[in-house]
Parts: C-alpha cells; sequence; structure tokens
C-alpha cells in the first residue's frame, strides 16, 4: 500500500482505541487476502476498519507519538520510530525507551540541547504512559547519534542505544551532507528515570562497530551484542563492575568449540545445541570497522547480520535478518549456564516468515518477531517448539515493523511501524493462545 501524506494526517487524528471483532467470512478472507500461513497462535488476522494494524479477534489498538506531532519539550517527534523497551514508571504508568533510525541525511531529527555530535540527528525519546494506554507525556531522552537502530534494556532501569554506522570525521569532507564531526559505531545508557536529555557518552570498551542490539544477563551482568553486517560476530561484554558500563571490561566474540572460523549462513542442523567458547578482542575500538575482523581471524563464527536480541528464562534469542539458505532469516538460542548454541528457526518461505528484525520474548511463552522483508510486514509469533504464526500485519504500508516490547506488567505489547513513525499499544486476550 502506497503511503500518502492525506493518510498520513487521517492516521495522526486518529488516536482512539479500536476494538476488533470477527465473524467466521471474515476470518477466511483474511486468510486468503493476506497470503500467508496462519499458525495456531491466537487465530486469523482481522482486517483493521482503520487501515492501519491487523490483528486477532479481541485485541484493541491505540496509537500515540506520531512523527511531528509537537512533544511535551516543544520538540517534534522525531521518524524512524525502531528499538524500545518498556519500565515500570510512578503511578502505575509505563515509561517507553525509544530509538531513532536517523542518519545525518535523514528529513527529521531529535533536537536536544546537549546533542553528542551536532552534525548527527538520530537519538532516543523517552514516552510516559498512563494505565489506560494513554501518552501522558514524551521528549527527547539523548540526542547527536547516528542511526540508533537497536538496544537493549538493562536490570538496573536503563536503555542501550546502539548506534547501526562507523562514521568518522575522514569518511566524508566538511560540507558533505555525511559528514560527522566525531568517531561513531558505540553504545550510548538512557536511564529510563531521565527527564531531561543526558549527557551523551559512548560506551567505548562495548566496541565500535555496526551495533544492532544488546541484551544483558541478569543473573551474571554480562552483556550480549549483536552486529548489523552480513559477516557479522556474536559478542559478549564483561564490565568489570557490574551495572556500571562506563567504567570498561571485556570484548569477547563467540566461537563454536569445534568448528574454526563457522560459517552460520546456511547448512546448520535445526535444533543441535553445539558446544562454544569465546575469544577476546584486543582492539575494541579500532580507527577502522575491523573487531570482526580480529575476531573472525581468531576463529568467532560469523552470522548473517545480527539484529535484535532479548533474554528470557536464562535464554538469550536472537534474529540473522538475512540468515538461513533462502536468505529469509533465522533465530538463535544462546544458553550461557550450557555455553551452547543452536538454530532455533530457519525460514523455508515468504510465506513463513520473512527478515525477523527485532525480538522480544513473550511473557506468555512465545517469540514474538518483528518483520523487516520487501513487501507485507508481520509480527511472527515462534512457539516454545518452534511453530510460526502471524500475530499482526502492517495494514498501512510495507514498512518494517519495530521495537516489540512488553508493559512490565505482560498485559500490553508495545511496537512502532518505522516510517512514518507510530507507536502502538496492543492489549487482548493473551492467555486464549492455542
Amino acid at each position: 500500500m502506497t503511503f500518502s501524506r492525506r493518510k498520513f494526517f487521517a492516521v495522526a487524528g486518529t488516536t482512539a482505541v479500536g476494538t476488533l471483532m470477527v465473524s467466521p467470512l471474515e476470518g477466511l478472507l483474511a486468510k486468503q487476502t493476506f497470503g500467508r500461513r496462519f499458525g495456531k497462535g491466537y487465530g486469523p488476522l482481522v482486517p483493521d476498519p482503520k487501515g492501519l494494524l491487523d490483528l486477532p479477534a479481541g485485541f484493541q489498538y491505540r496509537t500515540f507519538s506520531l512523527t511531528g506531532e509537537l512533544m511535551s519539550d516543544h520538540t517534534k517527534v522525531p521518524g524512524g520510530h525502531d528499538g524500545m523497551a518498556a519500565f515500570p514508571g510512578p503511578k502505575n504508568t509505563v515509561i517507553l525507551v525509544r530509538n531513532h533510525e536517523l542518519s545525518p541525511t535523514s528529513d527529521t531529527q531529535v533536537q536536544g540541547t546537549n546533542p553528542y555530535d551536532p552534525f548527527c540527528k538520530g537519538g532516543t525519546t523517552n514516552l510516559i504512559v498512563g494505565p489506560n494506554c494513554q501518552l501522558i507525556k514524551h521528549f527527547t531522552s539523548l540526542s547527536g547519534t547516528f542511526r540508533n537502530c537497536a538496544g537493549g534494556l538493562t536490570p538496573w532501569g536503563s536503555w542501550i542505544s546502539c548506534e547501526e554506522n562507523t562514521s568518522t570525521p575522514t569518511s566524508f569532507g566538511l560540507g558533505d551532507r555525511n559528514y560527522v564531526s566525531k568517531f561513531h559505531g558505540y553504545n550510548f545508557e538512557v536511564p529510563a528515570s531521565t527527564t531531561t536529555p543526558v549527557k551523551p557518552e559512548p560506551l567505548i570498551a562495548m566496541g565500535r562497530f555496526n551495533h544492532e542490539a544488546v541484551a544483558v544477563d541478569p543473573k551474571t551482568g554480562i552483556v550480549y551484542e549483536t552486529e548489523d553486517k552480513g559477516d557479522s560476530l556474536f559478542y559478549r561484554f564483561i564490565p568489570k563492575v557490574r551495572g556500571k558500563l562506563k567504567e570498561g571490561g571485556t570484548l569477547q566474540a563467540l566461537k563454536f568449540k569445534d568448528i574454526f572460523q563457522a560459517q552460520t549462513f546456511a547448512d546448520f542442523p535445526k535444533r543441535k545445541p553445539m558446544k562454544v567458547e569465546w575469544v577476546t578482542i584486543t582492539e575494541p575500538n579500532p580507527p577502522e570497522d575491523t573487531v570482526r575482523v580480529e575476531g573472525f581471524a581468531k576463529g568467532a563464527a560469523q552470522f548473517a547480520r545480527g539484529e535484535g536480541i532479548w533474554y528470557g528464562n536464562g535464554e538469550f534469542y536472537f534474529c540473522c535478518t538475512s540468515g538461513g539458505a533462502l536468505g529469509l532469516g533465522q533465530v538463535w538460542r544462546y544458553i550461557p549456564a550450557k555455553e551452547t548454541i543452536e538454530l532455533f528457526v530457519e525460514s523455508t518461505s515468504v510465506a513463513e516468515l520473512e527478515n525477523p528484525d527485532n525480538i522480544v520474548v513473550s511473557p506468555y511463552g512465545d517469540l514474538i518477531l518483528c518483520e523487516d522483508g520487501d513487501d507485507q510486514q508481520f509480527l511472527v509469533g515462534v512457539t516454545p517448539k518452534g511453530e510460526l504464526y502471524q500475530f499482526a500485519r502492517n495494514a498501512l504500508n510495507t514498512n518494517e515493523f519495530a521495537g516489540a516490547c512488553f508493559s512490565p506488567d505482560g498485559k500490553t505489547l508495545f511496537v512502532n511501524i518505522q516510517t512514518p513513525g507510530i507507536t502502538f499499544a496492543i492489549w487482548g486476550p493473551w492467555t486464549s493462545h492455542n
């Protein structure tokens, strides 16, 4: 579906709740129209009369904080809504920290009082959402960073925002639209509780590379990191002091214990746990984008565009967007207590799964994957047995889903459509899962 300016303003003026009901005929039409294979999940998707978000029967949504709206700090909501996490706030509120994947050439920008690099337009915004999923407040919390794609929440109440670009002041000449005044490719920490823009401090010891997402092991404080490159590595950062990432630590890359320089792009067996070990990166902050080159030379495994990662029940799940024999995506499971990794899901057709990006572990036992493919975009559920089903469809356009995360009480799923930049709150009969 093409997206028009008229359509955008219609959406911007529609923030009321949409209650979705379905008849057997509508359910059949939903299956036929979308042309995708549906597992059990929560049942067939119902066409949304507003043309925004198709959901299973009984689920509802609300939209807020659309690109271009005026925020509480008198700046405009930037575009490029991407990774996001939800934190408990005061008086039963939820605090969302949301990334904006914007480059120096983007049409919108995160406007802050103390940007890391004045030539860069990315960053984060914080949103305060009330008990009824109504937006109370939203404002800039980090600015002047480059393509804040995803990130991850910490057990100590902060969001780690990741730059997916390694530009330096010598990458482009002064006056070029892509020029930057500082080194990029870092992580930045944003406390969920902040009420003003933070002072941006790059977490240099965590590595300078095309960061995508992070997840923290609450038992150890170790941070696991993904890298969005075709020959990416999977990293862990062991901090010197748990919960204080600014004080430095050790960066390492995953290596299959019995395979030197494993390439996981295709022909890996599913559900076969394999033992791993870790190689230490001696130059985490190189002048060029060579962290993964060093790791691979030491035997680390390569992955096809590592993207979203999430922790749940002692396990880490992360997506490889273009992994698999058909390049349609993989999901890997790493279990730190056993030091094993296994291929959990690999897409065998577009009808099954197309290029998963962000990921969240549902409180109800499933994974929710955000598609970033070429055509229709779905939120795809994955059961503990690896069965796939479609939970939601972007009925507005063909832009990606991003930032899926659940409220602390598990009752609300928050997610973004990246462009034009819309945040959704979704709730309904989560326990009716088949």
